[in-house]
Parts: C-alpha cells; structure tokens; sequence
C-alpha cells in the first residue's frame, strides 16, 4: 500500500496490520494542556504537597491523533494555540511526531489538572474553561481545514468548544465541507451534539446520558437505547452511532443492526482520554473499512487500553495489542 506521500506504509503489530489510506484529520478547537500530580492524602485546608508531575497534550482530536500515531496511522492535527501553553502544547505534541496545524489565537490555551490521592487511588479532575477565539481567528482555522481536507479524506469534529464560541460552529464546519466526499466522525456533547447530528456525519459516540438528551428524554432503557440508535441510522443521518457504556463497554447500531461488546478485564488506573481513544479505535477500523462488530472492538480496545495508563497518559501500542488479544 502506498501513502498519499508516496511512501510505502504497511506495518504488522501482530493483531494489527496497518495500511495507510485516505488521510484522516482531527480538529479540537478547545485544546488544554493536562497537568496530572500525586498527592499522599487529600485534607482539606492543609499545604499538599504534590509530585509525580506529567505534563500531556490534551483535547479531542489531539487524543484521537495521538492514539492513530501508535497505531502508525498518519493524521494531520489543527488546533488553536495560545500563549505560553500553546507553545508547550505544540512542543509536546511534536516530540510524539504529530503532524501540527496550529491556528494562532490571541487567549492562552487553557490547562486542565488531575491529582491522584495515593491513599485512596481517588483521582480529582478539574477541567478550566477555554479563552475566546474571535471572528477573525475561527476564520483562519476553518480556511486552513479547508485547505488541508481533500475528497474521501476522514475528518474528525471532537471535543468541546469553548464558552465564547457558537453551538453551531461544527454545523458551519459540516455545511462548509458538504460538497467534498468526505466521512465526518462526532464526538461532542450538549447544543453542539444536537445541532450537528441534524446534519448527516460518518459517525457519533455519545454516552447513554447523551444519547437520552438526543431523544429529548431523561433516560432510556437498554431496548430504548438500541431503537433510537436505529432510529438515527434508518435516517440516513448517521451511518455509525457508537453508544459508550462506561466498564460495561458499547454497542454501535449501522444498517447491519446492533452489536455489542465488552470491555476486558484490565487494572484501571485512570479515565482520561478513555473516550477519545476509543474514538480513535473506531476510526482506524472505518480507515481499514472493518466490519461493524470489528471496528467496535478496536474502538472498546483502545479505550480500554488507556485506562490502563496513569494520569493523563494515553495507551501504549504494547497495551492496545493486549486489549485486542483479550477481545480475541
């Protein structure tokens, strides 16, 4: 198989053949920096010392590239980028051979923190808010994601957008590209899910409390969660709808019906970046045009594979093949 650039790309990791395809873009407007510590005892009103810093690169579809990259799939990475933190973001993320696309803005990238009580293996997660992106600058990233997506190319809209921009800033982005043949993959929440899931997309991954808030409800039970999922498919407006169930694990509903799948029995240590992983997993299986019930173990796997991972860290390749091997 031959890259887009001419290289030849074919890489066996055992459970996992690589083949690069057509070119995959990830785009995370609300990017941060994660800071993960541990303290020995969280006591309230009391100087913590922390240790065990790590600093990561964080965001979806910074996530969703950064697990592609393990699996030796090439992916162009746009972001906005800002003071201090954007400089560190875009640093960390080239030491891990992402392909940057930075978008300078004006606010500093936000930073997000974690702490792991060592006491109680507790984590705490505190999430800050994104600065304002102007007019003028979401006008020079959706130019440049213009530039960048070519037809039969896989695009990916994840994580959330930041306070000061509009709901409907993925729908903008949906309705910009609706001419080139290209497959958009979802994984958003709130407005922004509702707004956009309107509009036909590749694939979303909502949770169970996101798929109720699609159907205007406040819960559904498994049989309700399955018929809405088909609903969304039958549709025509998604041709994917990966429902993650935490530890349970997910099931994807396409025009082949519904399927379910597990999640292996491995140590848990931390949850973040579980979700993106996930949604990197299911993108390769769509890249290597697997099967349902194949692309939704890749997805279950990669997931699976960083929570395995302290802190912010996200899975290694040797935790992804493990993952796999369990699904086997």
């Amino acid at each position: 198989m031959v890259r887009r650039d001419g290289k030849e790309c074919g890489v066996n990791y055992n459970a996992i053949t690589i083949y690069q395809m057509n070119n995959i873009i990830t785009l995370t407007v609300n990017p941060a920096v994660d800071k993960s510590a541990k303290v020995d005892g969280m006591i309230p009103e009391h100087k913590l010392s922390c240790h065990s810093f790590d600093y990561q690169p964080g965001g979806g579809g910074i996530n969703i590239s950064r697990i592609l990259q393990r699996l030796e799939q090439n992916s162009d990475c746009l972001f906005t980028s800002g003071g201090d933190n954007g400089k560190l973001l875009q640093s960390l993320l080239l030491k891990e051979n992402i392909n940057t696309h930075p978008i300078s803005v004006q606010e500093p990238t936000r930073e997000n923190f974690s702490v792991v009580d060592t006491t109680t293996n507790f984590q705490y997660r505190f999430g800050m808010p994104g600065g304002k992106v102007s007019h003028s600058e979401l006008e020079a990233l959706t130019s440049k994601l213009l530039e960048i997506v070519k037809d039969g190319d896989i695009l990916a809209l994840s994580g959330s957008l930041s306070s000061s921009m509009p709901s409907d800033f993925y729908v903008h982005i949906i309705r910009m590209l609706k001419n080139k043949n290209i497959k958009i993959v979802l994984d958003t929440s709130g407005q922004a899910l509702k707004q956009a899931i309107e509009h036909k997309v590749c694939l979303v991954k909502p949770n169970q409390r996101e798929l109720a808030f699609l159907a205007d409800k406040d819960f559904l039970s498994n049989k309700e969660q399955e018929d809405f999922a088909m609903q969304l498919v039958t549709s025509n407006l998604v041709e994917y709808v990966v429902v993650s169930m935490g530890a349970k694990g997910a099931f994807m509903a396409s025009k082949n019906g519904v399927v379910y799948q597990q999640t292996p029995v491995v140590p848990v240590h931390s949850t973040i970046g579980a979700g993106d992983s996930m949604v990197a997993g299911l993108i390769y299986g769509i890249q290597q045009s697997l099967s349902p019930q194949q692309m939704l173990k890749y997805g279950v796997a990669c997931g699976s594979a960083t929570t395995m991972s302290e802190g912010t860290s996200l899975a290694t390749i040797e935790n992804i093949k493990y993952t796999l091997s369990l699904l086997s």
